[in-house]
């Protein structure tokens, strides 16, 4: 974060931390027993003394975003106001949670009747697919945290700004909620900003979602904690399976684009790996620092197994051999670098004499189909009724994220700046090298390597 922040504070006249407003609230909210935000309150990006005062001399302001949560005055009049709600992008633990928390925040805070659930993304805002929206209520809603994915389907790629808002003027909706990852909040961006430039008084609230964890400023994802928890039971399975057999080695592939935090943190919460390998960090496969010498380190240790963490996007240098390609949303499809390890690690030892035997796992689409689980749900919840209050009191164009405790509106612009990524000084990366031992093997001057002698099968 705080390079993001020496990023802004380098350009401030293009950015703001303050969130855009459809007008002054003048209706009294119908939110009963509740302790409403009073206007003008902030929560400090950081805790940190020495940041603030940095920053504070750069922007000529503290950096903070607005308080989240109900206003005693409102924007849009709840007995005149239609909703729409869409999931864009892939699939992710929690995005029925989300769904279920707006419709019935909608519901019981304040009234309103008509909720449409938009089908398959954005696709379902353009009249060329004809996809028919949902009506939604507190009935249809009531078990959907239960299941994984989404009731409403999604889709990659943006459609035209234009006719989005067209749609939504034609179905006379005035807040829509985009619950989706740094390419979808993008459109949604867009949408606000045509919505702004035609004079509507239309809320576009974000609800931020990216397995990955990569967005600024919103605090941890939802589905980012059940991510974890699955691939620590992939995790552990690859571990049995590496331990059943002499020199075994559990191969497993998880999510993470251009950012390593569901490698780095399933490789902390099971401390069985020892190699978690991510995007931030470039590695060999060759050579003495290469990977292919450090397990040969390793099983000369009298280690008879090894577990492997590869994060989705790392290693991408090493495949020249594959021609790179885009998804319907833009993004660079990444090569299988898990499968590339496999072959490549079986390959050499074969070819070196020594018995080995991988075992190579891919749990990416079992991991992101499942419901939310603990508080990772509980997350979901919170930040749709949030998402809500902040519609209903007319801000726009922003996303519900978390500082701490508090929950906080970030304008759009801030939330997809760049992607979040492992800082490789920091303490997360520290504590995955503890907890694996990955320096020693990789390292071939490290103390008691020259006297390893490799340890062959019978």
């Amino acid at each position: 974060m705080s390079t993001t922040l020496d990023k802004i504070a380098a350009n401030p006249e293009e950015f703001s931390f303050s969130v855009d407003r459809l007008g002054e609230c003048k209706i009294p909210s119908p939110v009963r027993h509740h302790d409403f935000i009073h206007e003008g309150e902030k929560i400090l990006i950081s805790n940190s003394i020495p940041d603030l005062k940095k920053w504070n001399s750069k922007l000529d302001k503290e950096p903070a975003f607005e308080r989240a949560g109900p206003y005693e005055k409102i924007f849009h009049d709840p007995s005149w106001t239609r909703v729409a709600i869409l999931t864009a992008g892939g699939l992710c633990p929690g995005l029925n949670n989300v769904i279920k928390g707006l419709v019935e925040i909608l519901t019981f805070d304040y009234g309103i009747k008509t909720i449409w659930g938009i089908r398959f993304g954005y696709a379902g805002l353009s009249p060329r697919f004809g996809y028919q929206p949902i009506p939604l209520n507190a009935d249809v809603v009531d078990t959907i945290h239960e299941l994984g994915g989404t009731i409403l389907g999604s889709s990659r790629g943006q459609q035209p700004t234009e006719e989005i808002v067209d749609t939504l003027v034609r179905m006379n909706i005035n807040v829509l909620f985009c619950i989706g990852g740094d390419g979808s909040l993008r459109c949604a961006r867009d949408v606000a900003d045509e919505c702004k430039a035609r004079n509507l008084s239309i809320s576009v609230v974000g609800v931020p979602k990216t397995i990955d964890n990569d967005l600024q400023f919103v605090g941890p994802s939802f589905g980012f904690e059940t991510a974890v928890a699955e691939a620590t039971t992939v995790i552990r399975c690859a571990h049995m399976e590496a331990k059943g057999t002499f020199n075994g080695i559990g191969l497993v592939k998880l999510m993470g684009r251009d950012s390593g935090f569901i490698a780095a943190y399933a490789a902390m919460a099971n401390p069985v790996v020892n190699f978690c390998l991510i995007p931030e960090t470039d590695f060999e496969m060759d050579g003495e620092r290469g990977l292919l010498k450090a397990l040969e380190r390793r099983f000369a240790s009298n280690k008879t197994h090894t577990v492997i963490v590869v994060a989705e996007g790392a290693g991408q240098k090493l495949i020249d051999s594959v021609q790179e390609q885009r998804d319907a949303s833009g993004n660079i499809l990444k090569k299988d670098i898990g499968e590339y390890l496999r072959v490549r690690i079986t390959d050499h030892f074969k070819k070196i004499g020594i018995t080995t035997s991988v075992k190579y796992f891919d749990p990416s689409y079992m991991i992101r189909s499942v419901p939310a689980r603990g508080t990772d749900a509980i997350r979901c919840y919170m930040l749709a009724r949030n998402a809500v209050h902040a519609a209903m009191a007319g801000r726009t164009n922003c996303v519900v994220g978390t500082i701490g405790e508090s929950y906080t509106l970030v304008p759009i612009r801030l939330a997809t700046i760049e992607r979040q990524k492992v800082s490789l000084n920091g303490d997360l990366w520290r504590s995955v090298m503890d907890a694996t031992g990955q320096e020693f093997y990789f390292n071939s001057d490290a103390q008691g390597c020259s006297s390893l002698k490799q340890v062959v099968a019978p």
